[in-house]
């Protein structure tokens, strides 16, 4: 039985899993993640594995008690990955997202696979058939183009996310909704047509806290999945450790 750790800027995800399955998942702030932790050691005592990602987050004294109950391996470059990185500048990519390529070659193996993960920044990793991870892209999300026209401008306020009703924006308030969700919403169908016409049997997946709220508006067929990085991560632990 596995426990995987996830710290972001301001929540923890921990989700538990035996084998392949998910078995709970629970979102907190990285203040409660001690409380939590406990209340699922205590609901799960067979796990042995931990994965934990973007420890830095973490208080040094939380991660000394995470290693005295469990065997924790820590997400960086260092680790083996179940494909192969033509990143040219390999130690600046991301762990998160190649814990997301992993999750795809983990589901969809010997794929042309675009992974989409709509959060803070909206990011685009292609990996092929060939088990060659090629890279990709790095857009603002959702909530970075609302607050950017917010901070950047003088007069423009900030607004809660929300679906605009039209395209064409009749208030300072309806405009700025069409600008950052339409043009979220163009720019990923955009990006999928580009690779399509590339790659005729890609495979598209879109994650992120942001899949949910894009993903019945995209014009392009796709697979969504809120859990596709925890089971990567879920994944690499397994990879690393059998």
């Amino acid at each position: 039985m596995n426990l995987i750790v996830d710290v972001g800027n301001t929540l923890v995800k921990i989700a538990v899993f035996q084998e392949d399955k998910l078995l709970e998942k629970v979102v907190v702030e990285v203040s409660g993640f001690e409380n939590a932790h406990k209340k699922i050691f205590i609901n799960y005592p067979k796990i042995v594995k931990c994965m934990l990602a973007s420890v830095g987050r973490l208080p040094k004294e939380v991660i000394i008690d995470l290693e005295k109950m469990h065997k924790v391996l820590i997400l960086d470059a260092n680790l083996n990955f179940p494909f192969h990185n033509r990143y040219k500048t390999p130690t600046t990519l991301g762990v998160d997202r190649m814990a997301l390529v992993a999750a795809s070659v983990k589901h969809f193996p010997n794929n042309n696979t675009l992974i989409i993960d709509a959060g803070s920044c909206i990011t685009y990793d292609f990996i092929d058939h060939k088990n060659d991870y090629l890279g990709g892209a790095i857009s603002p999300g959702v909530r970075l183009r609302y607050k950017s026209l917010h901070n950047l401008t003088a007069n423009l306020p900030l607004l809660y996310t929300e679906m605009p009703k039209s395209s064409i924006g009749d208030t300072t308030e309806s405009a700025i909704h069409s600008g950052v969700v339409n043009g979220i919403i163009k720019e990923i169908d955009g990006v999928i047509d580009e690779y399509q016409e590339r790659f005729s049997d890609l495979t598209v997946i879109l994650t992120g806290g942001d899949a949910n709220f894009l993903s019945k508006q995209l014009k392009n067929s796709i697979f969504a999945n809120s859990n596709f990085l925890l089971e990567g991560l879920n994944f690499i632990l397994e990879y690393n450790t059998h």
